[in-house]
């Protein structure tokens, strides 16, 4: 079905040029772009998340950027819901809204929906969260097997403590397995979305990351570490930049290997984010605003 609105998303991995790129079509097609970067919304990391800068907002208005503080309770869940609420608005002024950002699961949840899963309590997730740190992964497993036993066997990545603790605190608030609330159904949503993603060769993207941990590294990135770092347990900080930072200040390692760390790191999600979007076969590669302007009119 065809319908008279239309969500542009623009996608990529991390360093690929997306913001450039959504700002150059939002002109084109008159719209506002919404953030889907899951860390852009904190307002303190505007140097180690790349966040808009101030004449990049001037040019276009950007939502869902520099909105939360870092101990804001934040999900994909949430971003759905906040997205949803915010496109009607949006279309009063354009049939365009652009969505920009490489937080996939974000922009899964926007299009496809998600699962609806019960809002955790402080003391379920501090409790599932103490499972880990008193016992660590061996632990989390061995409650996973009372609680889940089959998202246990299933889990994708069983050394991703997050993923596990969120599954615990999930099932213990719910009252019922974690896995028994997923259903992965492709929600129909009332307004057409085209999803671009840009995927330059894998040399350029590297080259491009590794300029980019050093102009944030001389933007400032370890003073804003420093200021953050009181917090740094919080989920907000759990991303590449500020734990290897973390790690330098905590004499696990030196400078330069932390800077070194945070290129390969870097580097290595962008890999994941290519591969997550490998599965979904409406993704339309792009390599300029032109392309993208095509594929949108003959979409």
């Amino acid at each position: 079905m065809i319908y008279q609105k239309t969500l542009v998303v623009v996608t990529g991995p991390t360093g690929s040029g997306k913001t450039d790129l959504a700002i150059e079509l939002a002109l084109r097609l008159g719209c506002e772009i919404i953030s889907a970067d899951s860390r852009q919304m904190y307002r303190d990391l505007p140097i180690g998340t790349a966040a808009p800068t101030a004449s990049q907002l001037a040019r276009v208005k950007h939502r869902l950027v520099g909105n939360l503080s870092l101990t804001d309770y934040y999900s994909a869940a949430k971003f759905e819901e906040d997205v949803l609420a915010l496109l009607p608005e949006l279309w009063l002024h354009s049939d365009y809204a652009v969505m920009c950002g490489g937080s996939m699961m974000y922009i899964d949840a926007v299009c496809d929906g998600i699962d609806r899963l019960p809002t955790v309590s402080d003391a379920n997730r501090a409790a599932a969260l103490a499972v880990y740190e008193q016992g660590g992964l061996d632990a989390l497993k061995a409650r996973l097997a009372e609680v889940d036993p089959q998202y246990l066997a299933t889990a994708p990545d069983l050394n991703n403590h997050k993923r596990l603790v969120h599954a615990l605190e999930i099932s213990m608030e719910a009252g019922v397995p974690y896995s028994s609330l997923l259903t992965g159904e492709r929600v129909e949503r009332p307004f057409n979305i085209i999803k671009l993603a840009l995927n330059p060769p894998r040399e350029v993207l590297f080259d491009r990351i590794n300029r980019r941990v050093d102009a944030m590294v001389e933007a400032g990135l370890e003073a804003e570490a420093r200021s953050v770092y009181p917090y740094k347990t919080l989920n907000s900080l759990n991303t590449v930049g500020y734990k290897e930072m973390f790690a330098m200040f905590d004499g696990v390692m030196d400078r330069e290997t932390a800077i070194a760390r945070i290129g390969k790191n870097t580097r290595v999600y962008a890999k994941k984010q290519l591969t997550w979007l490998k599965r979904d076969d409406r993704v339309i590669y792009i390599n300029s605003v032109e392309d993208a302007v095509a594929a949108i009119k003959h979409a």
